[in-house]
C-alpha cells in the first residue's frame, strides 16, 4: 500500500528523531564501555560506536538490495561515507581549544584511515572486475570482510604496543581510562547499548520504506534519495555521537567513530551484495556512485594529512584539512545534484 506524500513525510522525520536521539544516549555508553574493558576509545569507536550508529543504514541498504532496489542499497551505503566525513569537519568546529587533528592523532585512528582507504579501493576494484559470482555473492564481497576483520586486528595491535607515536603537545588528548566509569554496572552498560542498538536498526527499516516512497512521489532518481536524503540521515547518530564525544573530551572516540564507522559502512556493500539475488551488485554501481566512492577516498585523504601534519589552530578556528574536507563534499553535492 503507497503511502501519501505527508505520512511519508511524517515517517521520515519521526525515524530521523528517534536515531539523533539514540545517538546521543550510546556516546556516553560506548565511552564508558571503552574504558571498562579496556578496549580503548579508537577500537570502541569503530566497533561499537561505528557499527551501532551505522545500524540503521546498514537495515536500510540490505532491504533495499533484498527488494531488487540497487541504486537506493549502494547509494545509501556509499553515500553516508563521505557526509560523515563531513561531520567531523564540523566536530572540529565545536572542539575550540585547537584543531581536532592535531588533539586526536594516535596511531589507532591513522589505521583505521588506512583501512578505509583499501576498503573503498577494494569496491572499486569490484566495480570493475568481471561480474563472477560464487552462490550469487562476488568475490570482492568475502575480500571485503577479510580485510575488515584484519584490520580490527592491526588496529588494535598498533594500540597495544605501537612503534609510532604523535609528539605530545598540551593541546594532545590521549586515550588514558577513566578509574571512574560511571554509575552503572558493567552488565547494565551492555543492556543499554544492545537495546540502543536495536532501536537504530529498527529505525533504519522503517526509513527505507518512507525513503523509497518519498522517491516514488517525487520523482527524484533513487540514487539521489539515498546520496542526499537516506544516507544524511542514516548518518545523524555520527554526527550527534561525535559532537557528543567531543565535548566529553573523548576525541578519539569522536574520530575513531567516524573514521571506524565509514569502515563498517564499506560492509553495507558486502551484506547488499549478499541479499542481492539479481548477480552482482558492483555491476549495479553507475557513474554517480562511482564519483561518490572516488570523493570520498579524497576525503579520507585529506582527513589522514590532517592527523599526520597535525596543525594546532588554524585561522577559522578549524585545520586547513577540515575545510578542505568541507568544501569538497560541497563539490560532490553540486556534481550529484548537478548531474540530476
Amino acid at each position: 500500500m503507497q503511502q501519501s506524500l505527508p505520512l511519508s513525510l511524517t515517517a521520515f522525520a519521526a525515524c530521523v528523531m528517534v536515531i539523533a536521539m539514540a545517538g546521543v544516549k550510546i556516546t556516553g555508553i560506548v565511552d564508558q564501555l571503552a574504558d571498562r574493558t579496556r578496549a580503548g576509545e579508537a577500537l570502541a569507536g569503530a566497533v561499537l560506536l561505528g557499527a551501532t550508529t551505522s545500524l540503521s543504514g546498514s537495515v536500510l541498504s540490505v532491504t533495499a538490495a533484498w527488494r531488487g532496489n540497487a541504486d537506493l542499497a549502494l547509494s545509501n551505503a556509499l553515500g553516508g561515507i563521505a557526509v560523515q566525513t563531513a561531520f567531523l569537519a564540523i566536530a572540529d568546529l565545536v572542539y575550540r581549544r585547537a584543531n581536532l587533528e592535531h588533539a586526536a592523532a594516535s596511531a589507532a585512528n591513522l589505521m583505521q584511515g588506512a583501512l578505509l582507504v583499501t576498503l573503498l579501493s577494494i569496491i572499486l576494484l569490484g566495480a570493475y572486475a568481471p561480474p563472477v559470482t560464487v552462490f550469487g555473492i562476488h568475490p570482492a564481497t568475502f575480500v571485503l570482510l577479510a580485510v575488515y576483520g584484519y584490520g580490527l586486528r592491526l588496529i588494535q595491535q598498533v594500540r597495544d604496543t605501537p612503534l609510532w607515536h604523535p609528539s605530545l603537545t598540551r593541546e594532545t588528548r590521549e586515550d588514558v581510562p577513566e578509574q571512574a566509569a560511571g554509575p552503572m554496572t558493567t552488565a547494565a552498560l551492555w543492556g543499554w547499548f544492545v537495546g540502543l542498538a536495536l532501536l537504530l536498526g529498527v529505525s533504519g527499516w522503517a526509513l527505507e520504506h518512507a525513503a523509497s516512497s518519498l522517491a516514488r512521489q517525487t520523482g527524484l532518481q533513487q540514487t539521489t534519495v539515498g546520496l542526499l536524503l537516506t544516507a544524511t540521515s542514516t548518518s545523524l547518530p555520527e554526527l550527534v555521537t561525535s559532537v557528543a564525544a567531543v565535548r566529553r573530551g573523548a576525541l578519539t572516540l569522536a574520530v575513531g567513530g567516524i573514521i571506524g564507522g565509514n569502515a563498517f559502512d564499506t560492509l553495507f556493500t558486502a551484506a547488499s551484495d549478499i541479499a542481492y539475488r539479481q548477480g552482482s551488485i558492483y555491476q549495479a554501481m553507475d557513474a554517480t556512485l562511482l564519483l561518490w566512492v572516488a570523493l570520498s577516498l579524497v576525503m579520507t585523504g585529506a582527513l589522514l594529512m590532517g592527523l599526520v601534519r597535525r596543525e594546532e589552530r588554524g585561522p577559522a578556528g578549524i585545520g586547513f584539512e577540515s575545510v578542505a574536507v568541507l568544501m569538497l563534499y560541497a563539490t560532490g553535492l553540486a556534481l550529484v545534484l548537478g548531474g540530476g
